[in-house]
């Protein structure tokens, strides 16, 4: 059984900085990406950045140059180091997981979600 376990989650100062953690277990396939996303209330799901199973990596533009994505492979971990950190940034942050199985089929799973605030 595939779990996502996120944390680094908070309640942070404008400007301030937080790290999530996103450990993958149960994972027998291999990861074809790794990926955050994030939910305001009252408002879609989007992609905050992503990174392949290559390295590459990708970001929306409003968290570029602010935002890292970065990954361990060996531990199945993905991380997101926030900086400069806004109030718009405040949103549940989701972990996502893509991986690809023997006969070029995906699966997608998705962590419980962590919270992260930031104050004005």
């Amino acid at each position: 059984q595939v779990q996502l376990v996120e944390s680094g989650g908070g309640l942070v100062q404008a400007g301030g900085s937080l790290r999530l953690s996103c450990a993958a277990s149960g994972i027998i396939f291999d990861i074809k990406a790794m990926a955050w996303y994030r939910q305001a209330p009252g408002k879609q799901r989007e992609l905050v950045a992503a990174i392949a199973s290559g390295g590459s990596t990708n970001y929306a533009d409003s968290v570029k140059g602010r935002f890292t994505i970065s990954r361990d492979n060996a531990k199945n971990t993905v991380y997101l180091q926030m900086n400069s950190l806004k109030p718009e940034d405040t949103a549940v942050y989701y972990c996502n997981v893509v991986t690809l199985g023997p006969f070029e089929n995906e699966h997608e799973y998705w962590g419980q979600g962590t919270q992260v605030t930031v104050s004005s």
